[in-house]
């Protein structure tokens, strides 16, 4: 690793940690020149599919997005973050099992959807009613009988 003062391509490793949710590994290094120290931080780099959009644009997975929007669907209910935070990563691994390079990003929606159902019936319906734009009243009352069954 080339260090970040003197650019000498030898360091050493100091120490190294894993974080508390080891999603990453932390570690410390000395220059062998200059013996000044300094982090990083090692991730995995996993290559999402891009997201097909409705009017075949493509855009690039994001997590925070899909975060969004099953935030405000779950807003004020009883959901702790943990369940929103292992909901996402069951929607992302199913996006990897996939192993396409495109996903259409009805098949997302309806990834968050199935998870939504399973957290909450209330924020499902909440976010069904947007995703799935209804024109009348009917289609609406549909997916709450759907619900309760």
């Amino acid at each position: 690793m080339k260090c970040p003062f003197c650019g000498h391509l030898e360091t050493q490793v100091v120490e190294t940690r894993v974080s508390e949710d080891a999603d990453f590994i932390r570690r410390r290094r000395q220059c062998a020149a200059c013996e000044k120290r300094f982090t990083t931080y090692e991730r995995p780099d996993v290559n999402f599919p891009a997201i097909v959009k409705k009017d075949g644009r493509r855009t690039e997975y994001k997590r925070s997005k899909i975060m969004e929007s099953m935030t405000l669907a779950l807003r004020k209910r009883p959901v702790s973050t943990e369940q929103v935070d292992a909901a996402v990563e069951r929607i992302e691994e199913k996006l990897l099992n996939l192993g396409a390079r495109e996903v259409p990003s009805a098949r997302l929606g309806e990834l968050v959807m199935r998870e939504l159902k399973k957290l909450d019936k209330v924020a499902y319906v909440r976010f069904a009613s947007v995703y799935r734009s209804f024109e009348d009243i009917d289609e609406f009352k549909t997916l709450v009988d759907e619900v309760r069954r």
